[in-house]
Formats: C-alpha cells, structure tokens, sequence
C-alpha cells in the first residue's frame, strides 16, 4: 500500500526503540535494546497488570460482600415480615375464639337467669298465692267483726263505733288518729271497715305533717292528697320533703283555706314556685321559708300576696339583700306581721333592719340567732320604730352589749334569751329589772361577765319562770341563794346553773326549800354539789326533771330522788361514785322514767340497765355510752320491756355484738335513732340489715378514744403525769 504513495507523502515516524522505549528506559539515541531492558519492561508491565487484576479482584470481592449484606438485611425484614403475618393470623384466630366463648358465656349466664327467675317467681307465686289466702281468711274474719259491730251506716261527720275489740267513742277514736303519721294512718285504714272510715274523716286532714314520712314523700303522693283534700286543710308541713318539685307547689296553691304552710328545707323551692302558691294562698297566716334558696323576688310577693301574714321565718336564707326587705313595707305590705326569724342571714345590714322597722313596726317575737355580723346598731335602728317588742333571741351573736339592752328598754319584753356573749355585764340585768316588770323568761347562758351582782339585781322580780345561767362561771351562791329567797322564787318553775362551778350546796338546799313549783333543774358539772343538796331534793313533789351530771354525789343521792316517783328525765353522766345499786334504788321508786342518760359510768354493769327496764317500761332515750361493762344481756332486757324506746346511744359499749342489734329489732319497734360508736363486735353487715329503716345510725367498729378511760379490753387506764 505504500509502494503506490511518494516517499514524501509517508510519515515520519520512527520506530519504538527510537520513541518510547527511549523515553521509557532513559536511553540515548544511539542505544540499542537489551536483555536487560526488555526484562525491566517485562516486570514493569507485570505489576501493572497485577495491579490492575487485583484491583478488580478486590472490587468484585467488595461487590460480592455488599450483595450478601443487603440479601441479609432483606431476609431479617422477610423474618420480620412473616412474624408479624404470623401473629396477625394467631390474633385473628384468638378474637374469633374469644367472641365464641363470649356468646356461649352470655348464653350460659341468660340461660341461668331464665332459671333463677323461673325458680323464684315460682316461690314469689307460692309466698303469693299462701299471702292471699290468708288475707282472704283474715278479711272475712274482719268482715263478720265488721258485721256484728256495725249498727248503722256511717257519716263523714256522724260515726258511731261498736268495734268489738274497742269501745271509744268516735272523738276519742279521732283524736288518738291525729297523732298517726301519713303511713301509718293509711296501714290503719286497712285494719277494718270501720277504722277505714274513720281514717276519711275530714277533721283528719286539716293539719297534714308529710314531715314525719320527709324521705319517703315523693310530688305524685302530694298531689293526690292535697286535690283530695284540698278544702279541708289549714296547716300543711313539708318541712326537709327535698324531692318536692312543680306540681307539689301547684298543689299548695289549690288549697285556698291554708292558714299555716311550712316550707322549710325543700330544695325545690324558688321564686317561681313561691309565685304559684302566691296565687291561691291568699289566707296564709303562719309561713316558713328557712333554708331555701328565696330571694327578693319572693319579698316582693309577701307584701302583695299575703297581707294577713302574721309569723314568717326567712332563717338562713341567704339570697335575698336589704332591697329585698325594704318590699316588706311597700304597698300592702306585711304591717300585721308580729313574728320574724333571721338567724343566719348575715348579709342584713343596719339599712335592712331599718327597712324592716319601717314596715313591720307591729313586731313583739324576734329570732336573731348564729349572725355574728349582728351589733348594737342594728337593734337600735330596728327598735326606732318596733316598740312593741316582747321577746328577743340573740343566740351566737358575740358583738352585742349594754347598748342593745338600753335600747330595748323601751319595750316591755317578756322572753330574754343570748348565749355566748361576752360583753353584756350585769348593766343589763340592772335594765331589766328596771325596765322589765312583767319578764318571765331569761336565758343568759355563757356570758362571762356575769356575777351575782347581776343575780341580785333581778331578784325583786316577780313573774320570773325560767332562768338559764348555765357556763356563768362567776356565778356562785352568792347570786343564786338572794335570787331563789326573791320574789320570783316561789314561781320558778325551770333552773338552769350548767357550769356554774362555785354553786355548793347551800344553794341547792336553798331552792328545795323556796322552789315549791320547780320542774325543771340541771346542776351539771357544779362539782361542789354533793349528796347533802341532793338528799333536799327529794323532797320535792314538783320536780320531773334533773340533770346531776358531772358532779361528785353518790347511791345516796340517787335513792332520795326516788323517794316522790314522779321524776321523768334523770342524767347522772360522768357521775364516778354511783354504781348500780343506786340507780335500782332510783327505778324501784320511779315508775314513769322516760330519759335516763347514765353515759360515762365505767362503774356501772347490765344490772343498772335490768333495773331500768324491768321498773320503767316507758322509757324512751336511754345513754348507756362509755360503760365498758355492758353487754348483750342488757339489751335484751331493754327489747324485752321498752317498746316505746325511740333513742339509744351505746358508743363505747365494747362488748357488744350483732347479737344486740337483733334484739332491738325485734323489740324496739319504735326506735328511731341509734348510736354505736366505738363498737368494734359489731359488724357493718349487721348494721346494714338491722337499722336500715331507722331514721338516723351511727355507727364505727374502731377501738375507743383514749379520753374514754379505757382499752379495747375495757381495761381502765391510768394516765401518769410526767415529771418536769
């Protein structure tokens, strides 16, 4: 192929020896190949190319690693994967199971059901069926007494009774019904034709409590009574009904006659329901909205409404200002109103009771109890213009002194009555006896700045028939013996000294011998009275009622006041000396007891409870609490003979069983409340089945206080005083 082209066409291009291989093995162009030089290139080249297949070897190799890696990774995600599948498909089979074995469960429990309720409406059906026999084998019984007995047809208002088992006149009969609660009137009139004509008498149902059954008295019962015997009634008694509700209140309104209506502690009553009753009741007299949520809106009603309203009680309602009062005297207004009860109502300032002044200047009775915003101000301004007071209750109301007495000077008061107060001196007592000629009743109880001087000072008294100087502890028989010696001494007819700790006995021999009308007494904690003053009283036909507690008098004491029998109320709490001798001496003398409270007498065993029982069957509060020495034996005999039992407290009575609670269950029908505090023997079991239809319990299984003054054993403590 070169032949054809001109030599000078050709390229200059030199051989490999004279190009390369001279650059490469640094040869000169006159130098030649060697063998030298070739095995240099030879080794040359063979690393290189060693060089470049390892290279690729450790990059495959590198490759190969990475590829069994991530395979590796891709099988722990598949594992994964097929677990998670896995527990998928055992949740799966383990909730159908379940829901199978839910549906056979249910199935099993409705299948059961069916056989219980078949079981016992089986029984229901034999008890039932048992029942009526005997009903229809009692009513004929009845019904051929009925036949003898009945002489004629009977008249709501002309009834003659030929009961074979009762032959009281029908008045006699009526008046015995109008001490039955709603209840049992309505179980009375199923106890023979006769009764159940008496029970529709309508002088029945002019004054209807549904107080006494309040946990029980539901709007539909109301109402049905009230459209029955709506014209009829006069005084109507709901006090603490809380279910009441709408229709009751339209109810109340229907009955346009009612004079007296008592609403107190109903939680269903407002403005709105007030507003009802407002337009029917138009001749209420007698009306009591204490502890409900009224507010001035109500006021604003009274004055409108009830212009012949005479006694109101808005005590502890809380809602309504002194606007609210100033409606009292607005328009008609309630000028005829002579009773008023505000206690609690905290919110009244000086301008309320000025509002009320303004419009109720008739007032005589005034209840002002637990208002500890209440000050001499605010009887000052109310006495401005109600001047005819004559009886005022201050109870709980510390701020007041003197100036309240130099206010109500003006008036001729007859009741007095404050209680913890300790700025009122014997100032006061100077007033009343300067202002107050006619006062017969004075509670002055807890004021600590009381003395004999005050005493003294209303001694020359003549009509004073109660006197309450109990926790006057500057009181001693230098007040008492000048006062008992006066002119009201031959009158007094109730005594209180509680506390009045200097008082000895010189002021009881005292009253023994001027108080020839005494009925009343309490020298609890006097502890200077002993058996000498005691020993004086039991000569004394008038008194039925004493209170010894607290004081160091022994059996001696006890067997002089069961000398005349007529005592009715006796407490000897806390009294260490006495022991059951005594109070059998006491019964064996007593025939009418009806209150005994022998509390925190460790001394005392069932033998003092024997005696009560067995003497005094008509017992009705009985306080055996901290005698550790009771047990069940004296609760039987208490079953066995107070039937007419209606309050019992054996806190601290630890020997005490559920035994005892039986007992008064089926003995005690008439009990009503029930205190076992501190009575660990006592199950809550027990409580529950045998006092559920008591109206209050109180019950605790924990060991008994220390202040006791003994262990759960009933072991007596002795407290050590330590060393300084």
């Amino acid at each position: 192929m070169y032949t054809c082209i001109d030599l000078s066409l050709h390229p200059k291009l030199k051989r490999i020896s004279e190009t390369y291989l001279n650059t490469v093995f640094g040869l000169g162009g006159e130098q030649r190949m060697t063998g030298e030089l070739c095995a240099k290139a030879w080794d040359f080249y063979r690393r290189n190319l060693m060089k470049l297949y390892f290279g690729g070897w450790i990059k495959y190799n590198r490759l190969k690693k990475n590829k069994r890696k991530k395979a590796k990774q891709k099988m722990a995600l598949a594992v994964v994967h097929y677990n998670v599948q896995m527990l998928r498909v055992i949740i799966q089979k383990w909730s159908t199971w379940v829901q199978i074995h839910k549906e056979k469960m249910t199935l099993a429990a409705k299948r059961l059901q069916q056989i219980f309720t078949t079981i016992y409406l089986n029984a229901v059906m034999k008890a039932w069926h048992a029942e009526a026999h005997s009903s229809l084998k009692t009513k004929a019984y009845f019904e051929s007494l009925a036949k003898e007995s009945q002489k004629g047809c009977f008249e709501s208002n002309d009834l003659t009774v030929g009961h074979k088992t009762s032959h009281l006149p029908v008045k006699a009969l009526l008046q015995v019904f109008r001490y039955v609660n709603l209840v049992d009137l309505a179980r009375c009139a199923q106890v023979s034709q006769t009764w159940m004509l008496l029970t529709q008498n309508s002088s029945l149902w002019s004054d209807i409590n549904f107080s006494s059954v309040k946990h029980k008295v539901q709007d539909q019962i109301v109402v049905n009574i009230l459209q029955k015997w709506r014209p009829y009634v006069l005084c109507l008694n709901l006090r603490g009904c809380y279910s009441l509700h709408w229709p009751s209140f339209k109810s109340i309104s229907e009955c346009k006659n009612l004079q007296d209506l008592n609403l107190s502690e109903c939680q269903g009553l407002n403005d709105e329901s007030m507003r009802l009753i407002s337009q029917g009741c138009r001749a209420l007299l007698y009306l009591n909205l204490s502890y409900t949520d009224i507010t001035n809106g109500t006021l604003r009603l009274l004055s409108s409404s009830f212009p012949n309203l005479q006694h109101l009680s808005l005590a502890h309602c809380r809602k309504f200002t002194d606007k609210g009062l100033l409606y009292l005297g607005s328009g008609k207004g309630c000028h005829k109103l002579i009773y008023l009860d505000l206690s609690g109502c905290n919110q009244i300032s000086v301008d309320g009771f000025r509002n009320i002044a303004n419009g109720c200047s008739g007032i005589q009775d005034l209840l002002i109890n637990n208002m500890p915003s209440l000050t001499d101000r605010c009887i000052q301004a109310l006495v401005e213009k109600c001047q005819q007071i004559m009886s005022v209750v201050f109870l709980d109301s510390p701020h007041l002194s003197d100036t309240t007495f130099k206010a109500l000077a003006e008036c001729k008061l007859v009741k007095v009555s404050i209680e913890g107060n300790n700025q009122i001196t014997d100032l006061s007592f100077k007033l009343m006896s300067k202002c107050c000629p006619y006062i017969r009743h004075i509670h002055m109880a807890d004021c600590q700045k009381i003395t004999d001087a005050g005493l003294q000072m209303i001694s020359p008294l003549k009509h004073i028939l109660v006197l309450n100087v109990a926790d006057c502890i500057r009181i001693s028989d230098g007040g008492v013996r000048p006062f008992v010696q006066g002119s009201s001494g031959a009158k007094l007819r109730e005594l209180n000294l509680t506390n009045c700790i200097h008082v000895t006995d010189a002021s009881v021999t005292e009253i023994a011998q001027r108080c020839h009308e005494l009925t009343y007494l309490t020298l609890r904690h006097c502890e200077n009275v002993t058996d000498a003053g005691i020993e004086a009283l039991g000569n004394m036909s008038s008194l039925i009622s004493i209170d010894i507690s607290g004081t160091s008098i022994s059996d001696m004491s006890l067997r002089a006041l069961g000398h005349h029998g007529k005592i009715k109320e006796l407490s000897v709490s806390e009294c260490k000396n006495i022991s059951d001798t005594g109070i059998q001496e006491f019964c064996k003398g007593t025939k009418s007891l009806e209150y005994c409270h022998v509390s925190y007498c460790p001394q005392l065993t069932d033998e003092a409870v024997k005696a009560m029982a067995f003497h005094c069957h008509t017992l009705t509060s009985v306080n055996i609490a901290g005698c550790p020495k009771m047990t069940d034996t004296c609760i039987q005999y208490l079953a066995a003979a107070c039937h007419y039992l209606h309050f019992l407290d054996v806190s601290g009575c630890i020997h005490l069983t559920d035994k005892a609670l039986k007992c008064l269950w089926k003995g005690c029908k008439q009990l009503q409340i029930l205190k076992m505090l501190y009575c660990r023997n006592i199950t809550k079991q027990a409580v529950l089945k045998y006092t559920a239809k008591l109206e209050k319990q109180e019950h605790s299984d924990a060991d008994p206080p220390s202040w006791l003054g003994y262990d759960r054993d009933g072991n007596i403590l002795t407290f050590t005083s330590v060393p300084e």
